[in-house]
């Protein structure tokens, strides 16, 4: 009984997986991703990342594999990700909840810089401010999206919507790939030698 349920959640991300693979909109919102990042960094821009719940996580996941290391030593590259307690609760408690990334897009934000928003839904009311706002700056927005991509896909520069999966867990599963690959790719065009 345990057996089966476990592979039926094995074979369910097999098949988003593969629904992503074989959908050439996934794969070109990465290679646009890769090429976002890379110029950020290259050109002394500063990658942003903001998210909800586990996309906060995989925000903040994200931010720490630039700022640490991913597969070797390199030197440190700017990332954050808007997750600080202080900061959260104090925007919330003095703007409202829906501006608490858009807050930190506003003050650490600037043309070159690239905000990475990740969504399950691409509904989230503070998330659509952070992209709102990023763009009056001229930063360019990247979305890892679910659901057909909701109102940010709209919005964002580059969205990228996991296809087929309906629930968050699946969607996150994917997010998670997205980012450490899209890690990969900037850090060996950056630092080749990790991976010679």
């Amino acid at each position: 009984m345990q057996t089966d349920l476990v592979r039926k959640a094995l074979l369910d991300a097999r098949a988003t997986l593969d629904s992503f693979l074989g959908d050439p909109a996934c794969l070109q919102g990465m290679e646009r991703f890769i090429d976002a990042a890379h110029r950020s960094l290259s050109r002394g821009g500063l990658l942003m990342s903001c998210g909800n719940g586990g996309s906060m996580c995989d925000a903040m996941h994200f931010a720490e594999e630039w700022t640490g290391r991913f597969r070797k030593d390199r030197p440190a590259l700017p990332a954050i990700a808007f997750s600080d307690p202080s900061q959260l609760t104090c925007i919330a408690n003095d703007f409202g909840y829906d501006e608490v990334f858009a807050r930190s897009v506003e003050a650490y934000g600037k043309p070159g810089d690239l905000l990475v928003t990740i969504s399950t839904s691409g509904g989230s009311p503070n998330i659509l401010r952070a992209i709102e706002t990023a763009r009056t700056k001229g930063i360019t927005t990247v979305g890892l999206l679910g659901k057909g991509g909701g109102k940010a896909g709209a919005l964002v520069d580059i969205p990228i919507i996991v296809p087929l999966a309906t629930t968050s867990d699946r969607i996150q599963e994917l997010h998670i790939k997205v980012l450490h690959i899209t890690i990969e790719a900037v850090e060996r065009r950056l630092h080749p030698g990790n991976y010679a």
